[in-house]
């Protein structure tokens, strides 16, 4: 299993990121599937997720600002981010477990991608 991230960058406070995981056509269709973040200083937090039956659920943290989708026709997850904080930046991580549904913890996440940086400033 191999997840594959782009996207990101930098955007102003209050603007809009999008990252994107890219999988194999299998992970995509069955795997429960997340985005992770990881500020400094900060765990490592779930932001969004997907679960095997393609239920999802978000953390309160980014509720109404951040929506999680995929494109099975491309094989790609994305996390789209607006109304972007200060406190938005970090690492995203894509991950995704085998066959798991909500509620869903770290523990389900067994492979993960080399994360991307999103960094928002003021």
């Amino acid at each position: 299993v191999e997840l594959l991230e782009s996207g990101g960058g930098s955007a102003h406070a209050g603007g809009s990121l999008r990252v994107t995981c890219a999988a194999s056509t299998h992970v995509i269709t069955w795997y429960c599937m997340s985005w992770f973040r990881r500020s400094e200083g900060k765990e490592r937090e779930m932001v969004a997720v997907f679960d095997s039956a393609g239920m999802t659920s978000v953390s309160d943290s980014v509720k109404g600002r951040f929506t999680i989708s995929k494109d099975y026709g491309k094989n790609i997850m994305y996390l789209q981010m607006d109304s972007l904080k200060n406190e938005d930046t970090a690492m995203y991580y894509c991950a995704a477990g085998e066959y798991c549904y909500l509620p869903i913890g770290e523990e389900k996440m067994k492979t993960w991608g080399k994360g991307i940086l999103v960094t928002v400033s003021s």
